[in-house]
């Protein structure tokens, strides 16, 4: 999986908003400048957010963002699908729609476990999860073993 930095922005912003107190309204140069997102870009990402309604504008002086659901409800998947479409495709495509035939067959079967593992991370976390630093237990197993395994091989993991 390749994110876009439009898509890891986007979490970084609404993963900001799920810290806030509930009913607080951020203003995007507060926002910007707590993320170090480029406030003009962060401008586009919110319009998208909002066109999907994952948050909510408000308008005036006072104006700003707010997550349209409680951080709880809103997952990490949720944000990413919002701007840069499904987790896992492969050329756009359909998985059943894949031209794969004789020893590349099997490769649709790991597309679809690849697809099922993101899901299983980035579905079952929410902004709530990331903003309080309690994931889930089985990503937190994964990052754990991640982490042993780049040790493993040599590699300085922060």
């Amino acid at each position: 999986m390749r994110m876009s930095a439009k898509a890891e922005y986007a979490v970084r912003a609404m993963v900001q908003l799920a810290a806030a107190d509930e009913g607080v309204i951020v203003k995007t140069d507060d926002l910007a400048k707590a993320q170090g997102i480029p406030a003009q870009f962060l401008v586009d990402i919110l319009a998208e957010l909002r066109t999907a309604r994952l948050v909510r504008s408000h308008r005036g002086r006072d104006g700003g963002y707010s997550l349209a659901r409680p951080p709880d409800q809103i997952s990490i998947a949720d944000v990413l699908r919002c701007i840069d479409g499904p987790l896992a495709s492969v050329r756009d495509m359909g998985l059943g729609d894949l031209p794969y035939s004789g020893p590349t067959a099997a490769l649709t079967d790991v597309w679809r476990a690849l697809r099922a593992s993101m899901r299983w991370v980035l579905e079952q976390t929410s902004l709530a999860d990331v903003a309080a630093g309690e994931l889930p237990d089985h990503v937190r197993q994964l990052a754990a073993d991640y982490q042993r395994q780049e040790r493993q091989r040599g590699h300085t993991v922060p």
